[in-house]
């Protein structure tokens, strides 16, 4: 029998197989979530020109400088600028402007007195434009007023190649202009559960018979992580059934075949035999707890990942493995833990030695992270991950942990900050 693969080991031997991402062209509009494989440069300002933050009433600064409640300015108006249109003339000294926020500062004016500041405080834009306006309080050059390029300027590179992009991002692409950019494309994944026993959603239950979650946690997981999955359904306990799911696969050619179940020692589990019969198996057997009888290699030189069965050892192997791998064909570093100290409360104990991984409960003290058990820790039983906000880990070689010590916590999402 084959000796243990250490994870890291296995991480290494996995992730060599897969090169970089794949480039293709992208709307913007659908690019929320992808990865950017091209720098942005801008190719205008922003702002384009200088316009005003404030509905209100464009002047020369020195005009009001010295306005206030006791000794207010009053000002001639004589011209209107509603957003979106361009002032009709230069502002002569000695008068005022009738603004609206983002509308263009015309010529002559260098700041913008809102509107709380004027006894036009209560007037509409619909309005007809007042004969004047009186100012009760100071203004200086520059006051509510955007100048062009203040955001950002032409030729400035304002998103770099390999950030993945976020709302904002979209917003400030679509702001200069931007209609297409070059992504990466998302990593496809062709998944199939294997087992007799299994049903799909809607059947009927029976004895001896189970629901496949798997397919649907591991479909969550890998769409979270950005990936598009390809469905291939449930291979049947036979040699027939194996080759027929991997070879619908192959008709459109995905990066990645992964399995649940069919790849352990099992009298019934045909997946490895039909993998070693068509490529090759690099590895099966990993040292970590759950989850060891994981398996890589190739089916007909398509990468194939395989793993366990059981609920959890199938979530943990997917986070540990298959997530590093979508990260890398999305031009991401391919860890993303995040790993905090925490203090256990009970005792974790790892009989074989094991690299393990327990699921837990991380809560935040004034003295930092604490952690306990979360549920039953079979790896079949499912329910223990959705109480579950961490895994803490067991280093390989280590038989046990006492309560009270410090360990490492794999946070699954997000906590509150107390």
């Amino acid at each position: 029998m084959s000796e243990l693969m250490e994870i890291k080991v296995a991480q290494q031997r996995i992730l060599s197989v897969f090169d970089g991402p794949v480039p293709e062209q992208l709307e913007v509009l659908d690019a929320l979530g992808r990865t950017l494989m091209e720098n942005i440069v801008s190719p205008i300002n922003l702002p384009l020109f200088t316009n005003s933050s404030m509905d209100g009433f464009a002047v020369f600064s020195g005009d009001v400088a010295r306005a206030s409640a006791e000794h207010p300015v009053r000002l001639p108006v004589s011209m209107d600028i509603p957003a979106g249109v361009t002032p009709p003339a230069r502002l002569e000294r000695g008068h005022a402007a009738r603004i609206l926020t983002g509308a263009v500062l015309p010529e002559g004016a260098d700041a913008v007195i809102q509107l709380e500041d004027t006894d036009q405080n209560f007037t509409r834009q619909e309005n007809p434009l007042p004969a004047s306006v009186t100012c009760f309080r100071p203004t200086k050059p520059g006051l509510n007023v955007r100048s062009t390029g203040e955001d950002l300027q032409k030729g400035q590179v304002i998103l770099h190649s390999g950030r993945r992009l976020q709302p904002q991002d979209i917003g400030i692409l679509i702001s200069i202009g931007k209609h297409t950019v070059e992504v990466a494309r998302k990593p496809r994944v062709a998944l199939f559960s294997s087992g007799d026993e299994l049903l799909t959603p809607g059947q009927e239950m029976a004895p001896g018979k189970i629901y496949d979650s798997n397919t649907y946690v591991l479909t969550g997981l890998m769409e979270q992580a950005g990936a598009e999955v390809i469905h291939l359904g449930i291979a049947r306990d036979n040699h027939a059934s194996v080759v027929e799911t991997l070879e619908r696969g192959i008709e459109n050619p995905p990066d990645l075949f992964l399995s649940s179940a069919g790849v352990s020692v099992g009298v019934y589990d045909w997946v490895r035999q039909v993998i070693e019969e068509n490529g090759k198996l690099d590895f099966w057997r990993v040292n970590m707890r759950p989850g060891k009888p994981v398996a890589f290699g190739n089916y007909k030189g398509i990468p194939f990942l395989g793993l366990p069965g059981n609920p959890v050892s199938a979530y943990i192997g997917a986070i540990v493995f298959v997530l590093p791998i979508l990260r890398r064909l999305q031009g991401l570093p391919p860890n993303s833990s995040h790993i905090v100290k925490a203090r256990t409360r009970q005792i974790l104990t790892s009989e074989d030695g094991r690299e393990s991984f327990y699921r837990g409960l991380l809560s935040k003290s004034k003295n930092g992270y604490e952690a306990v058990l979360a549920g039953h820790q079979g790896s079949g039983n499912l329910y223990s991950l959705v109480q579950a906000n961490c895994l803490l880990i067991v280093p390989a070689g280590v038989r046990q942990i006492p309560a009270g010590e410090i360990v490492d916590a794999w946070i699954l999402e997000d906590l509150p900050v107390e």
